[in-house]
């Protein structure tokens, strides 16, 4: 099978067959181990670590772009958690680091289209202690590798296309920029336009061996410096 529009017995095209589709699974909420960080169900007992995590940055700023502001508590931390446990759209994980199994992140599978077999990486909260961090690459490669490994046939990645920080993390892993929504949602009294990107089912095998290798112990000094970029594997 070659992924290409066909021509039907009307002389119409038509997108490529499909004989063997079936629906995937939800993710279950399972740990996702990893050599840098693991991805853990998250649940109540990871609120103080996250508090203490965000709390590390100076201001708000990384917040901008969210739906939610920023917690200011302890209290509003765990509201925080809780609303996301409690949305049964989402499957939410809170990263762990692995040096000192503390939560340092979090990020959720949303727009679960299990029929379809689409899927979508949202909610991407990363603490300082992840930022321009090998963990916040390897955190993605495990939900890669997770719905990949379901028979998901695209992963799909959207932000504001005001948050360029966001739109070049996801084409440094390997998405692919679709297109843009314009006025598409309000968000904080602001308009916001959104940006698309995925990733799908046959772009992932090079990517998958690409990110392997970028994330092998060998590719980072002492002090967790890359040698290699990432774009060097592909």
């Amino acid at each position: 099978m070659t992924n290409t529009t066909q021509i039907n017995q009307y002389g119409q095209q038509v997108g490529f067959a499909l004989p063997d589709w079936q629906p995937v699974a939800k993710p279950a909420r399972v740990a996702l181990p990893g050599q840098y960080c693991q991805l853990a169900p998250l649940d109540s007992n990871h609120c103080d670590a996250l508090f203490q995590a965000f709390s590390l940055a100076e201001d708000d700023r990384d917040w901008t772009w969210l739906g939610a502001n920023k917690p200011q508590t302890r209290e509003e931390m765990a509201a925080w958690v809780a609303h996301k446990n409690a949305d049964d759209s989402l499957v939410p994980y809170a990263v762990i680091n692995c040096t000192d199994h503390r939560a340092c992140g979090v990020v959720c599978w949303s727009a679960i289209d299990t029929v379809n077999g689409a899927i979508e990486i949202g909610h991407v909260t990363w603490s300082p202690l992840m930022q321009r961090n090998v963990m916040g690459t390897e955190a993605l490669y495990l939900l890669l590798s997770q719905a990949f490994a379901l028979g998901y046939r695209r992963v799909a990645w959207r932000c504001d296309s005001t948050n360029i920080a966001s739109r070049r993390a996801a084409e440094r892993i390997g998405f692919t920029f679709e297109g843009r929504f314009r006025q598409v949602m309000t968000r904080k009294q602001r308009n916001r336009d959104t940006d698309w990107l995925s990733i799908i089912d046959s772009e992932w095998p090079p990517l998958r061996v690409a990110l392997e290798a970028w994330l092998k112990r060998e590719n980072f000094d002492s002090k967790g410096k890359q040698k290699r970029a990432l774009e060097s594997f592909k």
